[in-house]
């Protein structure tokens, strides 16, 4: 049963891999530029986005009183369920060399982090979780910040786009973690809806 499961699973990589590698080099090379090069690397930073992960603590806190303090655990349940799925789960079951560690690959990209992950490329931790978040400040935000809520799915795009320019994952994986993460992100904000309510401006 193993076997055949490792069959399958090859077979499928081998039909995904050659749309993946032209994607990514698209991506990587044709479609670069000096200023991208120089910004997006930056992007896929933590610390790059703190200011906004303190904007929106105050935001909530401010706003919402005590069912602030809720919503922050509920976007703290949000990145965690991300990482122990995407990364715990999946990247420990499903395993695939990233382009920047295969070296039939590698010659053909260029690369502009200082290290390459050794995890499973699949899927895109950093996609899964920042849709993830985008899902969950989309749902519960929306009817109080009105359409800029939907500039946090630019955020996660941007985000997720950057882990294929600097070719530490194949648009593949990204695109699974993206779709990974807006589920993650609908199914906590159901769970926050039920169990805490809509949010509301305090008076």
């Amino acid at each position: 049963m193993n076997n055949d499961l490792c069959s399958i699973s090859l077979v499928f990589w081998q039909h995904i891999q050659p749309f993946d590698f032209w994607l990514l080099t698209h991506i990587n090379q044709d479609w670069g530029s000096s200023f991208l090069d120089t910004v997006l690397p930056y992007l896929r930073e933590t610390l790059f986005w703190v200011p906004l992960y303190l904007f929106l603590i105050l935001f909530v806190t401010i706003n919402f009183g005590v069912r602030g303090w809720w919503w922050i655990l509920g976007f703290i349940l949000v990145v965690v369920c991300s990482d122990m799925i995407s990364s715990q789960l999946i990247k420990k079951n499903v395993m695939r060399m990233r382009p920047c560690r295969d070296i039939s690959v590698a010659q053909h990209i260029r690369f502009f982090v200082n290290y390459c992950p050794q995890s499973s490329s699949f899927t895109s931790s950093h996609a899964t979780s920042h849709f993830a978040q985008a899902m969950f400040i989309f749902l519960t935000l929306r009817h109080i910040i009105g359409k800029w809520s939907w500039l946090f799915f630019v955020w996660a795009f941007l985000i997720a786009y950057t882990q294929v320019y600097v070719a530490v994952h194949y648009p593949f994986d990204v695109i699974c973690g993206s779709l990974l993460g807006c589920g993650i992100g609908f199914a906590v904000t159901k769970l926050f809806h039920k169990q805490i309510g809509m949010l509301s401006l305090v008076k």
